[in-house]
């Protein structure tokens, strides 16, 4: 064994024994204030309410983080609103609502350039702003911030999120493409995770 190697044993052996002697130290004393206060006919004893209230911890929510997701969300929506009206424009459309472009989307009734077809692509590549996993995780981190990361608001925020996906569904018009339901599934996995790693081990698929 190396000289540092039973250096650090010796320490951690000395802080122990250290540990253990201002232990008994404190217990004497404490039996000491005990027997002092019993003959004075008082006894403290801390209740059980004031010591759980010490140790609960309090969520609130995170505004920053929640108008930092929001205002990315919103600029990568509005570039996609974009490119979805000049495909119309080019073909002699013009887009009125939100629902007209997810239905204009979802018909598949269009031409797109080379590099307007790139740029999708990226975006929803394995590691694009769309793809499964960066939407999944800003979904998560949406929720955590509204909740303040509160695993009693998980159920909540789980079924908040289904409701949507049933929304954006009926936008679509039709079943979502087959992204859309893997990154469903990639959220209700991670809202598992959270619920596991938050010692509540329900699920709801």
């Amino acid at each position: 064994m190396s000289v540092n190697g039973i250096t650090n044993i010796t320490a951690a052996e000395n802080y122990a024994a250290s540990s253990a002697a201002s232990k008994v130290t404190a217990k004497n004393k404490d039996a000491e204030n005990k027997n002092k206060a019993a003959e004075q006919g008082v006894v403290y004893e801390p209740s059980k309410e004031a010591s759980s209230k010490s140790t609960s911890k309090t969520y609130k929510q995170d505004p920053a983080l929640i108008e930092k997701l929001k205002a990315d969300a919103e600029a990568q929506t509005a570039q996609l609103r974009q490119l979805v009206e000049q495909m119309i424009s080019k073909q002699g459309g013009t887009l009125a609502s939100a629902d007209d472009m997810w239905s204009f989307l979802a018909s598949g009734d269009y031409t797109v350039d080379p590099e307007t077809k790139a740029k999708a692509q990226a975006d929803i590549a394995e590691d694009g702003y769309w793809g499964v996993d960066q939407t999944s995780d800003r979904i998560l981190d949406f929720a955590k911030a509204l909740s303040g990361g509160d695993p009693d608001m998980i159920d909540k925020m789980r079924d908040a999120f289904k409701k949507g996906f049933e929304e954006a569904t009926k936008s679509w018009g039709k079943d979502l493409p087959s992204l859309s339901n893997d990154t469903y599934q990639a959220v209700m996995d991670k809202f598992d995770k959270w619920a596991e790693e938050s010692g509540s081990t329900e699920s709801a698929i």
